[in-house]
């Protein structure tokens, strides 16, 4: 019966990116923070570059579940973890090199 429900296929992938943005949300306030302080020290400046933050990292965990998610099958591990949560991180990156990987011809 598990093995019908698409969500369950999906397990691994939503536990791996669930958890990354939940590991995100401090790191991004610590970021923001230090940012904000950097650029215009006022409390509009920490929360803007905040916010800034969250919509990325928001944006790069919808861009990478839709990318990766079918091909998660491995159980969810800390060092997966770490994976899921860099990868939010360097998610344009990742796409940058994911495309240049495809329009090069093969050798």
């Amino acid at each position: 019966m598990l093995e019908n429900d698409p969500l369950w296929k999906l397990r691994h992938a939503l536990a791996g990116v669930g958890l990354a943005v939940l590991l995100s949300v401090p790191l991004a306030a610590l970021l923001g923070s230090a940012l904000g302080d950097g650029l215009g020290g006022s409390y509009e400046w920490r929360a803007g570059t905040y916010a800034l933050l969250l919509a990325y990292v928001v944006t790069g965990a919808a861009v990478l579940f839709v990318k990766v998610a079918r091909h998660e099958t491995q159980a969810l591990s800390v060092a997966r973890l770490l994976k899921w949560l860099a990868s939010l991180w360097l998610w344009p990156l990742l796409l940058l090199l994911a495309a240049r990987g495809r329009s090069e011809p093969p050798p």
